[in-house]
């Protein structure tokens, strides 16, 4: 059954731009903890008063309608329905359990590209070179630009958002089984410049079809559900991205390395980890494909001859951006987190470089996952009774602090290898950490759903998320390029020849900060001294830019925001 479009459709939540849940956590939690704090006055107060056949046509003109089950409230605004998983429909469940399936596929890549392989990488590269590889994660910092793209093109045969999902997953499994084969190589070449291009560019395409896969998938879940069980989408988010980065990021490290594999999994030792890089990269390939194939058959989307356009998408962005105060809080967004820059991008990656084994790393984020799941739910409940940006401002001073903690961490490494009680201090460091920074998350997110103007919701929401992962993702390339410039490093010749040679004998000083020539050096029979480490430099500066930047900008500026009525937060007629 259905109707031709009118201009009161616009205003119903399944009529919102794709990206409506992409405020929820790239990493975990959700800004739908607030769902039932939310203001929904609009600055056109007759909207607010849709008559109530017309929501009763559209309910009824759902494929999912039936007269079997109990009608939901309001179309407008589905509050928390309070059930279980287990008390939801049938339905409802399976379509949930789909969402974490597809949420978590999302998760495989992206935990590799911004977790694991960055480690990998820092026995070939150099802090300059790992920040050229950090611009693989930047198109899910920028999908805002594309997603009315993908709202707005699709096919009517194989649904708005299968159109996309299929052939997106169907590139990125081709794209893994590809890669796999040829990765262990890639790591390799990367040292040159050419290499670590190429490298970089392969992450980026995989990174870049996630992002427009989560822009589709986060569209689907607001109609794949019933309205009363919107909140569980964002759950689903939540769990599947934390699972598939969880997967690879902690448990790929883990089983990768062969110093937990020989202790734990094997009886005779091996130079080589139980998982590659490589293997893992083509079973995934694999798995990607066919759960595209049983997506294309077993699931079918329902219909839509609704059509969303393009420009007018774009040019309610552009409305939106010339709002005075959206402006100032774009500002906020892209300076925030310059302060935890070198401690986010640097901190654990030093650690590995003084000596800390990949296993005991793998153990640090096994223990902080389950705080990071739990924080994000208590926190959501203190924004209840905390204004939010009181709160988030409590926590970037607790940030600041933990940047100078981990600093400390690096700086007190124990000589003689990384003791019980040493290894307790990094994890108690790491969690600190992680609190911090979920307690901001949590406390933005929560705000921008204050804020959001529930007529253009989704593409509201999805610009401030942007610009806010947009101010965590653009200074890192150059924060890792500053550790370079700020270190100061020399290839101490060796006073005769060394026995066991298994390179050119050094035989004068010459800089070895990038790893290639602290490689040559040490092969050399050199001795790569370090005489000032640009970690520590970096890491100063940045706390103290955020410190300065806080106290003199954010922080008036914020408080200032959060006492704005929402009428400021609304475009003009």
């Amino acid at each position: 059954m259905t109707r031709p479009k009118r201009q009161g459709d616009k205003h119903l939540p399944e009529r919102l731009p794709s990206s409506a849940l992409s405020t929820t956590l790239q990493n975990g939690q959700s800004a739908s903890l607030m769902s039932s704090h939310l203001e929904l006055r609009r600055k056109n107060a007759s909207l607010d008063h849709e008559p109530l056949a017309l929501q009763t046509e559209d309910l009824m003109a759902r494929e999912s309608f039936s007269l079997d089950d109990d009608p939901p409230g309001s179309l407008r605004t589905p509050a928390p329905s309070g059930q279980s998983f287990w008390q939801l429909p049938s339905q409802d469940r399976r379509n949930f359990l789909l969402l974490v399936l597809l949420y978590f596929l999302q998760g495989i890549p992206m935990g590799l590209a911004t977790g694991s392989v960055p480690f990998l990488l820092k026995p070939y590269l150099s802090y300059g070179q790992i920040g050229i590889f950090s611009l693989a994660s930047y198109p899910y910092s920028l999908k805002l630009l594309w997603s009315p793209i993908v709202d707005a093109v699709w096919s009517r045969r194989l649904g708005r958002r299968k159109s996309w999902i299929l052939p997106i997953q169907m590139l990125s499994g081709l794209g893994m089984i590809w890669l796999g084969a040829r990765v262990q190589g890639m790591l390799t070449e990367a040292r040159t410049p050419a290499g670590v291009w190429a490298f970089t560019g392969w992450w980026f395409f995989l990174v870049f079809m996630c992002a427009t896969q989560d822009i589709a998938v986060d569209g689907w879940a607001l109609t794949l559900l019933s309205p009363p069980y919107l909140s569980y989408a964002s759950t689903a988010q939540t769990v599947g991205l934390t699972a598939g980065q969880f997967l690879s990021f902690t448990v790929f490290l883990a089983l990768n390395a062969p110093d937990f594999a020989n202790r734990w999994l094997r009886a005779s030792a091996m130079p080589v980890g139980v998982l590659t890089l490589g293997g893992y990269l083509t079973f995934w390939g694999w798995a990607y494909l066919l759960v595209t194939l049983a997506l294309a058959v077993l699931k079918r989307e329902e219909h839509t001859r609704e059509r969303d356009s393009i420009r007018d998408v774009y040019r309610v962005m552009w409305k939106i951006l010339k709002l005075r105060n959206i402006q100032t809080f774009v500002a906020v967004h892209l300076i925030a987190k310059i302060g935890f820059q070198a401690n986010d991008a640097v901190t654990s990656l030093k650690l590995l470089e003084k000596g800390l084994s990949q296993q005991d790393l793998a153990l640090t984020v096994l223990i902080d996952f389950p705080f990071e799941i739990a924080l994000g739910y208590y926190v959501g409940q203190w924004c209840s009774r905390i204004a939010p940006m009181r709160l988030w401002s409590w926590a970037f001073v607790g940030r600041l602090a933990a940047a100078l903690l981990a600093q400390g961490t690096v700086m007190l490494f124990p000589a003689k290898g990384v003791s019980t009680g040493y290894l307790v201090l990094v994890i108690v460091e790491h969690v600190f950490s992680t609190f911090m920074s979920t307690v901001m998350f949590v406390a933005v997110s929560a705000f921008h759903a204050r804020i959001a103007d529930p007529l253009i919701g989704g593409t509201y929401m999805t610009l401030l998320a942007t610009v806010s992962n947009l101010g965590g993702t653009f200074p890192r390339f150059f924060i890792l390029k500053l550790v370079d410039l700020c270190t100061a490093a020399t290839c101490v010749p060796p006073p005769s020849v060394p026995p066991g040679l298994k390179g050119a004998l050094i035989v004068k000083p010459f800089s070895c900060v990038l790893e290639t020539e602290k490689s040559r050096c040490l092969i050399g029979g050199g001795r790569c001294q370090t005489t000032r480490d640009g970690y520590y430099i970096t890491n100063v500066v940045c706390v103290v830019i955020g410190a300065v930047t806080f106290w003199t900008f954010i922080r008036p500026a914020v408080l200032k925001l959060q006492g704005l009525p929402l009428r400021a937060w609304r475009q003009a007629d």
